[in-house]
């Protein structure tokens, strides 16, 4: 690992994890020579402390290796989206460093996120350093209220199928998400279909799951729900907040600026965090 000073706020700042000395130096090197003004302010040889120099430097993009001993680069991505952005919404571009087969890049060639194929090559990778100037400027048109190119700002909902798609790359099948939730009501446990619930909402120990007719509690955290229900009908919308798509009725502003959600058929209100005001482009 290693970390550099903190320089002039205008350069772009990167976190390098890959648990191949040779792979790492030779990305540093071919992305000196794409991008002179990204700076890598550290590296990482496995996932877990990908997230930890992710939570300390807080950089603009990561470049993770998907195939890392202990955590994962998918895993490690699950762990920094779930991260604390605070107030100023941070999260940082993704993109995956891959030896993977063509049922991957298919996947990455949504636009969720995007890949490096190991060796780096200069010319794919120049396309990626313009592609993620092309979003970061995005979100700084964003920030400032100006109006932005949907293309540039890839929801979070494309995001979690890739991680999934990704998750079970080599296995046959689509991902089982969530049928049923067992949740305590009262003093019993019930069993929820997931199709008739609003929304979930978390604390520190539990989350809330409410339907139309039912407010329920589990021990699951959002985090985890992520990765286990279905992008296309819940998005994630807050770290601490699920909502079902066909279940918002309207998003309005507060006097604060901040994306409120409506939901229907309840006077539930639910913040949008600034990592998913680009859901609702449109407001």
């Amino acid at each position: 690992m290693s970390a550099s000073p903190d320089t002039a706020p205008n350069r772009v700042r990167a976190v390098l994890a890959d648990d191949e000395r040779l792979m790492r130096e030779q990305l540093r090197a071919r992305l000196a020579e794409a991008w002179p003004e990204l700076e890598i302010v550290a590296e990482a040889r496995h996932g877990a402390e990908a997230v930890e120099l992710v939570q300390q430097h807080r950089p603009d993009v990561v470049f993770l290796d998907i195939r890392m001993p202990g955590m994962t680069g998918v895993e490690a991505a699950r762990e920094i989206a779930q991260l604390d952005v605070g107030e100023d919404g941070w999260l940082p571009e993704i993109v995956f460093i891959t030896a993977y087969d063509q049922y991957a890049v298919e996947a990455f060639e949504q636009g969720a996120a995007d890949y490096v194929l190991k060796p780096a090559e200069r010319e794919r990778l120049q396309r990626t350093v313009q592609r993620l100037r092309q979003r970061l400027a995005a979100r700084q048109q964003l920030e400032a209220g100006q109006p932005v190119s949907a293309e540039d700002l890839p929801s979070s909902a494309s995001l979690q199928q890739l991680l999934h798609r990704l998750a079970g790359a080599g296995e046959a099948g689509r991902p089982a998400y969530l049928q049923w939730i067992q949740a305590s009501v009262g003093q019993s446990i019930q069993m929820i279909p997931v199709d008739e619930v609003l929304f979930f909402v978390s604390d520190e120990k539990y989350t809330r799951v409410q339907t139309p007719t039912v407010e329920a509690l589990i021990r699951k955290p959002i985090k985890e729900l992520v990765d286990e229900l279905d992008p296309q009908k819940f998005w994630q919308i807050h770290r601490s907040a699920l909502v079902a798509v066909n279940a918002i009725a309207a998003v309005t502003r507060d006097f604060r600026g901040r994306q409120i959600v409506s939901v229907k058929g309840h006077p539930q209100k639910l913040e949008v965090s600034r990592s998913y005001t680009h859901l609702f482009k449109g407001m």
